[in-house]
């Protein structure tokens, strides 16, 4: 048995993460407060953790790293892809949509309506309506998308 030091509750040893240089070889506080420790920090600093995070995505290595996974498990890229299919089957059937409508000239893809790019995707406000999409680039079409996650955030 272990004390926590963030909540004083008596908890098992298995209940703390391991850590070598403690002297039972178990931290201070428990798993439980640990990751509500993490939780608050990355809420109270997420622009910067977030600016982190794509830095170090952009990292050489990381990036041949990501590159090596999809060729060398392309079954597991399709298991992610058909995982997402089954979670959001109105915005896979929206893609769909929009793709074949590209493919057979019903729809043509314009600049991004933010800065003029010519790399563009095709951003969906409402997915029941597939063919009414925004041409947005990527940094446009994530920005977009976070608008649309925090606002169902408020009215949730």
């Amino acid at each position: 048995m272990k004390i926590c030091f963030k909540c004083n509750t008596p908890k098992e040893l298995k209940e703390f993460y391991k850590h070598s240089r403690m002297a039972d070889g178990h931290l201070g506080k428990c798993i439980e407060c640990a990751k509500t420790d993490v939780r608050l920090h990355r809420d109270s600093n997420l622009s910067e953790i977030q600016a982190y995070d794509r830095k170090r995505g952009k990292l050489p290595h990381r990036l041949k790293a990501n590159r090596d996974r999809q060729h060398t498990h392309p079954e597991a890229h399709q298991r992610a892809l058909a995982r997402y299919g089954e979670k959001y089957p109105e915005r896979k059937s929206a893609t769909v949509v929009v793709s074949n409508a590209v493919r057979d000239g019903r729809l043509k893809k314009q600049p991004c309506e933010v800065c003029g790019a010519l790399k563009v995707e095709a951003h969906h406000d409402d997915y029941t309506k597939p063919l009414e999409v925004r041409w947005l680039c990527n940094p446009h079409h994530k920005a977009a998308d976070a608008e649309r996650r925090l606002r169902e955030v408020q009215n949730n």
